[in-house]
C-alpha cells in the first residue's frame, strides 16, 4: 500500500530530478568546455571525443542525482509516514 501512496511523490521527484540533473550538467559542460550546450551527436564540428565525453559526464550526473533525489525522497516519506516506500 506504501508503494502506490508513493508513486506520485516519485513521479514528481524524478521530474524535478531531471530538471536539476539538467542544470547541473550545463554548469559542468560550461566549465569543461567553456561552451554554453554539449554538442549534439549529430553536429559534424565535433568528433567522437567530445561527444562521448559529453554523454558520458550526463550519464553520470543524472545517475547521481536520480539516486540522490530518490533516496531522499523515500528517507522524508519514511518520516511522514513511518513506512519506507521500497522494498
Amino acid at each position: 500500500m506504501s508503494s502506490v501512496l508513493y508513486k506520485p511523490f516519485g513521479l514528481l521527484f524524478s521530474v524535478l530530478g531531471g530538471v536539476l540533473a539538467g542544470a547541473i550538467f550545463n554548469q559542468i559542460w560550461k566549465q569543461i568546455s567553456g561552451e554554453e550546450a554539449a554538442p549534439d551527436p549529430t553536429n559534424r564540428e565535433y568528433g567522437w571525443r567530445e561527444v562521448l565525453t559529453a554523454a558520458a559526464i550526463h550519464g553520470a550526473v543524472f545517475g547521481v542525482v536520480k539516486a540522490a533525489i530518490d533516496r531522499g525522497g523515500a528517507h522524508g516519506f519514511r518520516k511522514v509516514t513511518g513506512v519506507w516506500p521500497g522494498k
